[in-house]
């Protein structure tokens, strides 16, 4: 890493048309994944044969590492490394040891399905990795492995969670994809194993990102339904979010047995909170996990573009930021307009 990168490469850090600064990264190292869930990237959209990116067309490990030190610049504080399964990409821990040296960035963490996790823990823990969030859609062997498209089993994946706290990374997010009729049955054991655990469960609304995923409203179980039979059982109490831009509303139970969260972006939209960016495995920024197309950056770092104009790029795009997709999720969908970015390509 070249350590004459300036901390700030322009005069005051950009805002949006709706004054949300530019804090958060989300980084996806490869497109590729080793399952196959069928909201993100179904098996019958995306077969064996399907032409992923090869590695000439993906950004390399110094080009992440140049532009997160341009974006760190502009104000980005925290950074979360994605895919695909970002675990696919060889030598991820090196990433990891580059991206921690930057100036300003505090926080990186992974978002992965754990199945490569217990090979690679102890190296990313030691290359300076803060926090994981595990994808766990359901405690069912046969539901698990449904939403996995097949390629997962259960057993894998607590080996996952046992990998990581060994390592000590102490408390995982848990992330489950809710889904009606599919895996909202077990959305009670799920609470029940987890309760007493340093671990938080994060309930997400089965979400329209891309467009193969056949998303359709009545699969969507709004977080309020599941609080509401959560509390029957365990009752909770509100804790709000830990910052005004995080996704998850915070909830605690009322007997001590740890906190759960809700993350609502059809039926709770918080487009207004919204300070993350995303840049795809080939370099191009997207400003909005529903956007249609990305700027690409890849481009100008191969055309030799210097750092302070890859800054002034990003921060002139960011600043034309109007995304409120959640918010106008209704009224967009109306229209017809189905042009939206692949999960699998910029992560969730």
């Amino acid at each position: 890493m070249d350590s004459r990168i300036p901390l700030a490469l322009i005069e005051a850090p950009p805002v949006d048309r709706w004054q949300r600064a530019l804090t958060d990264l989300r980084i996806s190292v490869v497109d590729r994944c080793n399952f196959r869930c069928p909201y993100c990237l179904p098996e019958d959209q995306y077969p064996d044969h399907h032409q992923f990116l090869d590695r000439n067309a993906r950004l390399s490990f110094e080009e992440i590492e140049r532009l997160a030190c341009v974006f760190a610049g502009l104000g980005v504080r925290k950074i979360r490394l994605t895919g695909g399964e970002p675990l696919l990409r060889r030598e991820l821990p090196l990433l990891v040891r580059w991206l921690k040296r930057i100036p300003g960035i505090a926080d990186i963490a992974l978002t992965t399905n754990g199945m490569l996790l217990p090979r690679q823990a102890r190296e990313l823990r030691e290359a300076g990795l803060d926090r994981i969030t595990l994808s766990l859609d359901s405690l069912d062997p046969v539901v698990y492995r449904q939403l996995s498209g097949n390629r997962g089993e259960i057993g894998e994946a607590f080996a996952a969670i046992a990998a990581a706290e060994a390592e000590g990374f102490g408390a995982l997010k848990l992330n489950t994809v809710v889904m009606r009729d599919i895996n909202e049955a077990g959305v009670l054991d799920l609470v029940a194993h987890f309760r007493g655990t340093p671990h938080v469960l994060r309930f997400i609304e089965y979400m329209d990102v891309g467009t193969l995923n056949g998303w359709q409203r009545g699969r969507v179980v709004p977080s309020a339904e599941l609080r509401a039979r959560i509390g029957a059982r365990w009752p909770l109490q509100a804790l709000g979010r830990a910052n005004s831009h995080d996704v998850a509303e915070r909830w605690s139970f009322v007997d001590g047995g740890g906190e759960i969260g809700f993350i609502s972006s059809v039926s709770t939209p918080f487009c207004g909170d919204c300070t993350r960016a995303r840049l795809s495995a080939d370099g191009k920024l997207y400003t909005c996990l529903f956007a249609s197309e990305g700027f690409d950056l890849r481009a100008l770092l191969r055309g030799g573009a210097d750092d302070a104009t890859i800054a002034a790029t990003i921060a002139a795009h960011w600043q034309q930021r109007d995304d409120r997709y959640s918010e106008r999720r209704a009224e967009l969908r109306a229209r017809g307009n189905e042009s939206r970015v692949e999960m699998f390509a910029i992560g969730g």
